[in-house]
């Protein structure tokens, strides 16, 4: 706490300073979450979760999210820290955890370089829950990677292209002890993404990527995310989909369905299909989303049941509360 109130000073100094020297002073904004969940199909006493940052029972909490960020001229700086499960599950667990932070030079109106922390271009979803529709993650999402440290350059190629280039620590490395580096690069047109990742094998390997989504209409949007990766001959892979739809100005509903499944290493490996269904209840800056989830494993029995067996399904509730400021 003494930390966490020794930043906060700190950030809401310098921004005093800063708006008597620039137009564009720092800023401050950031999200607190925090949820109830509870298995619907097993006891909570035995615990036990799917891969979903929410994997807690009873009344818990997600994380605090501050983000500080400067820029005067043509360069910039974000400073992104996290407090609680979520933040500690995602980029370590030092208090506070260092999400970003990185400094960016914008070349031009077409350029921009970024050195430092930032987080990953690869998935749909990303740490904050402010940027998902969904409350809990994805397996996806929860194989990472989740951060990169390097050096990336951004690029809009014309108004419907966009190319990114990186080199990078390992995935999720801040302090490069191997001496290994990895490249990564995404492809972008109209709000669909194409990523490539490459290290020598040391975290992941080789993984690609798509991600997008399309407005079927002006109140129904699919969002789509499909990956394969694969280190020395064993990895993963998987899709899902993201329907969602808007039911009024405060009110959306969506549904993520996903296959998930690993390979390499023999023919009887496991494979999930989750499904969850989330509801979004906006009242100005706070958002309730209530949310059910199944997810169901082949091969596999991960999971205790209420009469303690060993079972392949789980299904589970929860209702999180999400603020931002």
């Amino acid at each position: 706490m003494k930390q966490l109130t020794t930043l906060l000073t700190l950030f809401l100094t310098v921004s005093l300073f800063a708006q008597e020297q620039t137009e564009k002073p720092l800023s401050l904004e950031g999200s607190i979450d925090t949820y109830f969940r509870t298995n619907l199909s097993a006891s909570d006493v035995i615990e036990q979760s799917p891969a979903s940052f929410a994997n807690q029972t009873g009344f818990a909490l997600g994380m605090a999210n501050i983000i500080a960020s400067y820029e005067k001229g043509k360069v910039g700086a974000v400073a992104d820290l996290t407090f609680g499960p979520r933040g500690d599950q995602a980029v370590g667990g030092d208090v506070p955890n260092i999400n970003q932070l990185f400094a960016y030079y914008n070349i031009s109106e077409n350029t921009t370089l970024t050195f430092g922390r930032f987080n990953t271009f690869l998935g749909y979803e990303v740490i904050s829950p402010l940027g998902n529709f969904n409350y809990s993650t994805s397996y996806l999402f929860a194989s990472g990677p989740f951060s990169h440290v390097g050096l990336k350059a951004d690029f809009a190629l014309s108004d419907d292209f966009s190319l990114m280039l990186a080199a990078m620590n390992a995935t999720d490395t801040n302090n490069n002890a191997t001496g290994d580096y990895a490249l990564g690069a995404q492809l972008g047109y109209k709000g669909q993404f194409l990523n490539f990742y490459y290290d020598s094998g040391v975290v992941l390997g080789f993984e690609v990527d798509y991600t997008g989504g399309f407005d079927v209409s002006d109140d129904f949007y699919l969002g789509i995310n499909a990956a394969y990766q694969d280190n020395d001959g064993a990895g993963f892979y998987g899709a899902a989909l993201y329907p969602q739809y808007k039911t009024s100005d405060a009110f959306s509903v969506g549904l993520r369905g996903e296959y998930f499944a690993l390979h390499g290493g023999g023919d009887d490996l496991p494979t999930v299909f989750d499904v969850t269904l989330t509801g979004s209840y906006a009242v100005d800056n706070l958002t309730i989303k209530p949310e059910i989830r199944l997810d169901s494993w082949s091969d596999a029995t991960p999971f205790i049941d209420s009469e303690g067996l060993a079972t392949e399904s789980l299904s589970s509730f929860l209702l999180a509360a999400i603020y931002k400021f």
